[in-house]
């Protein structure tokens, strides 16, 4: 008995850590120094990404919720996107401008992987994020602040599910020698882990909407992708905040369209 119960502790141990490293990687929250450090860890730490996110919406839906105890609309749903790209740093959203850029601007696979690798933002990323977070902030205008709430939790849980799905099953397109870390590749258990946490939240908003926003959500980030695999044989880190972000846009768009 108390083997097994040292086996367990030392497994909630290691689990425990790589939720903090999906925390450390996706957000720039405070955690406890991670000691010993290895690459395997953020595989493993993908099967996290959802809470992370649903951190980051939960932070996102509190913003709201306080807001509109003092503001009138737009102000609430405004604050709480800025809260959002504030907890991550902007990470999704700057994969967002520099895939735009990029499949946009580039017109052979070399020269788009040089424009995402660009830190300059360009026409097509600044379009692109001025239309996601317009979108953002009028979908969560347009219904009342406790469901806005839940939609932020749903779409940013939801939308850290899509780059766990997109390493688990598609092609990495970057060079493998310059990426700042290398490609993730899930295991079974922990995508379908990732899976369910992420979209638990769906479960808080009617059936037929909350299906109907996966659907759409998921289509539009399928979309995304398969351009990407087509202009450069697959995704890259930016590609996937990029279809993180789309897939966000759909799920707040349904629910907003279904829901007001």
């Amino acid at each position: 008995m108390s083997v097994n119960r040292r086996s367990v502790g030392g497994w909630l141990r290691r689990e425990g850590v790589y939720l903090l490293v999906a925390i450390q990687f996706l957000t720039r929250l405070p955690v406890p120094h991670l000691n010993g450090f290895e690459p395997r860890w953020l595989d493993r730490s993908s099967a996290y990404f959802p809470l992370a996110g649903l951190l980051v919406g939960a932070i996102s839906a509190a913003v709201l919720t306080a807001a509109a105890t003092i503001w009138p609309e737009p102000v609430p749903a405004l604050l709480a996107v800025a809260a959002g790209i504030a907890t991550t740093g902007a990470f999704h959203e700057d994969g967002l401008a520099d895939t735009a850029d990029g499949l946009g601007g580039g017109h052979t696979r070399e020269q788009r992987l040089l424009i995402m690798k660009d830190s300059r933002i360009g026409t097509y990323g600044t379009a692109a994020l001025l239309i996601a977070f317009a979108l953002k902030a009028a979908c969560l205008v347009m219904i009342s602040p406790s469901m806005a709430a839940i939609a932020l939790l749903a779409a940013h849980a939801g939308g850290r599910v899509v780059p766990v799905v997109a390493c688990a099953f598609l092609p990495y397109g970057g060079d493998t020698a310059g990426a700042k870390t290398a490609p993730m590749t899930p295991s079974q258990s922990r995508l379908m882990f990732a899976c369910v946490t992420g979209f638990l939240p769906f479960l808080l908003i009617p059936a037929q909407p909350a299906v109907q926003a996966i659907l759409v959500g998921g289509a539009l980030a399928a979309l995304l992708l398969a351009y990407a695999i087509r202009s450069i044989g697959g995704h890259t880190g930016d590609v996937l905040g990029a279809a993180e972000q789309v897939f966000e846009v759909g799920v707040l768009l349904v629910i907003a369209g279904t829901l007001r």
